[in-house]
């Protein structure tokens, strides 16, 4: 079988596009017929060399798949049809050979969840057992519809952290590049030009000494830096990649100054909204807070959250355990205390998640106007310093001019 894009016309005037595997252009035509669609072009398409990171499905697919699937289960289309549909409109490439392999395995018996967990990189633990859940109660189109709206607001967080990171990460880069082409080019083109004049290192000004003896350091040990940078880099990825070196690493960001109640409110939101849509979906709360500590992305909130969920095993509530981990805050420990007394609790998890992704709004812009002062404040300095220092030079020597 070989692929083909199709683009075709639906009844109401919408233009489609997608990709369907078939034996020719005819079969590819004649299903999408039968998807009341009338097919403008479809052409083969050849071979690609690709390279992909990860599993090349970003969460924006995700969140189009399980709410198109939605709809499609609750209007009362087959299961199998939904995935026939679904992947020949995928323009993904490998997110449609996924949906293929569901398929198929959908058609040869299997759950629809068990199908999903044969792709653990694309479908995560969280996304299997809330599909398995739907499966059990019969509404998988519920579970479906709240999966994609905590995809979407799990990807904002992403997102916000992400745009908060970036700019002072390309400041910093930049500012590097700038230091590293002064330091090394610049520095010592003004240090030949000072030697012309007849000027030795020892009558240039004090403070220009000292960024001309940084630029000789810099430029001899370069090698050694760039080493030294290297196993830096590589010492740290080892230690991280160790039990307790995740654990410090985690620890320390959860205690950082600026960044530090940042994280905290988005590890508040994320764990209350996943547990909130788990508890909501009917998987059982033990299972869910499993889930939840393996999803958290943070070693320390991890064991926090296992703790509770031993604790719970033990018979007690949530609320006490929750408040001796001593990472939740103790308004969310009062709420969920509430929320267990009432019987809603996953209504006043739901609750408490809408409350801190606000906050974390709010955090994250906090967070870059105190960045943004200090970087510039720092860049602006070091770039400032230097500059000072090879003009100094000039400015004596221009008054020397006009005293002659």
């Amino acid at each position: 079988m070989a692929e083909f894009a199709w683009e075709a016309r639906a009844r109401t005037g919408e233009v489609r596009k997608g990709v369907m595997e078939a034996d020719n252009e005819d079969a590819v035509n004649q299903r999408l017929r039968q998807q009341q669609l009338s097919p403008v072009k479809v052409k083969k398409k050849g071979k690609e060399l690709s390279l992909t990171l990860g599993s090349g499905v970003n969460t924006k697919d995700l969140v189009t798949f399980t709410r198109l699937f939605a709809t499609m289960i609750d209007a009362g289309l087959p299961l199998v049809q939904c995935l026939d549909i679904l992947s020949g409109q995928q323009t993904n490439k490998i997110f449609a050979g996924v949906l293929r392999d569901v398929k198929n395995s959908v058609e040869q018996g299997a759950s629809f969840s068990d199908a999903l967990r044969k792709h653990p990189k694309v479908f995560d633990e969280l996304f299997v057992n809330l599909v398995h859940a739907g499966e059990v109660g019969g509404i998988l189109d519920t579970i479906m519809q709240r999966l994609s709206i905590y995809l979407e607001k799990r990807q904002k967080l992403v997102r916000q952290v992400r745009g908060a990171l970036v700019y002072p990460a390309i400041v910093i880069v930049i500012a590097g590049g700038v230091m590293t082409v002064l330091l090394t080019f610049v520095i010592p083109a003004f240090e030949r030009m000072f030697a012309d004049f007849g000027g030795g290192k020892e009558s240039l000004p004090k403070l220009t000494q000292i960024v001309v003896s940084l630029s000789h350091g810099f430029v001899s040990y370069l090698p050694f830096i760039v080493v030294a940078v290297g196993l830096m880099i590589g010492g740290f990825v080892y230690f991280y990649r160790t039990p307790a070196g995740k654990r410090t690493v985690h620890t320390g960001m959860l205690k950082a100054p600026i960044i530090g109640p940042v994280l905290r409110k988005i590890a508040v939101a994320r764990f209350t909204r996943t547990l909130g849509t788990l508890l909501q979906s009917g998987v059982p709360i033990l299972d869910a807070l499993d889930i939840c500590a393996r999803t958290s992305g943070n070693v320390v909130i991890e064991s926090g959250i296992q703790h509770v969920r031993s604790k719970i095993s033990e018979g007690k509530n949530m609320a006490e355990p929750l408040a001796e981990t001593k990472v939740f805050p103790d308004m969310v420990v009062q709420m969920i205390a509430v929320g267990e007394q009432t019987g809603a609790l996953d209504q006043m998890l739901n609750k408490i998640a809408d409350f801190y992704e606000e906050e974390t709004d709010i955090a994250v812009a906090a967070m870059t106007s105190a960045i943004e002062p200090i970087l510039m404040v720092g860049v602006g300095g070091m770039v400032g310093v230097v500059l000072i220092a090879m003009y100094l030079p000039i400015f004596s020597m221009a008054g020397n001019i006009k005293a002659d």
